[in-house]
């Protein structure tokens, strides 16, 4: 009987320690594994240069009541306009269902007075004109872009032309009063 003991105690130990090296094989393969694919899944995350460019600071401190300025954001124009109290009347009075795309200007702006665009045609990506005091502001007052004649309003949405969509409003915040981050 002593033996049968013996040899079952014996029997338990060899299981123990053979279910001890399959886990311990097991783990060093999952370890060995996260070794190979780290380097694979990090060269797929963006690069430095390319997260630089992910966000852009802007100070509107010399940026006037009625003045444009544009910025550059992911290699994108944006347009940062200061409007007048007649373009947000304007642009709020419009009826949405007189515009192709329609949106709300209080949709568009975060604050009325300012207004941030991607400065893109929604037609086939031209920088639509309106930004410089002399360029033609097209029929709305708003951009023009030269291509294809599209016109864009006082709140950047399509009025005429073969532009399918207002132009882009980026993700942007205001930091305080007279900086935003735009991304």
């Amino acid at each position: 009987m002593a033996e049968a003991a013996t040899a079952t105690r014996g029997h338990a130990e060899g299981e123990t320690r053979r279910d001890f090296i399959y886990l311990a094989a097991a783990g060093m393969g999952v370890v060995g594994a996260g070794a190979v694919a780290w380097p694979f899944i990090s060269f797929m995350n963006p690069s430095a240069d390319v997260l630089a460019l992910s966000t852009t600071e802007v100070d509107l401190k010399p940026v006037q009541e009625g003045m444009s300025i544009t910025v550059t954001w992911r290699g994108k124009p944006v347009f940062v306009r200061k409007r007048t109290k007649a373009e947000i009347d304007t642009a709020a009075a419009t009826k949405l269902s007189d515009l192709p795309d329609p949106q709300a200007d209080a949709a568009r702006a975060k604050k009325p007075e300012w207004l941030i665009l991607v400065g893109v045609c929604t037609h086939l990506g031209c920088v639509p004109l309106g930004q410089k005091t002399a360029d033609p502001k097209g029929e709305y007052g708003g951009w023009f872009c030269p291509c294809h004649g599209s016109h864009y309003d006082t709140s950047g949405r399509i009025r005429k032309g073969p532009a399918p969509k207002n132009l882009e409003v980026p993700p942007y915040a205001f930091l305080d009063d007279t900086t935003i981050r735009i991304g």
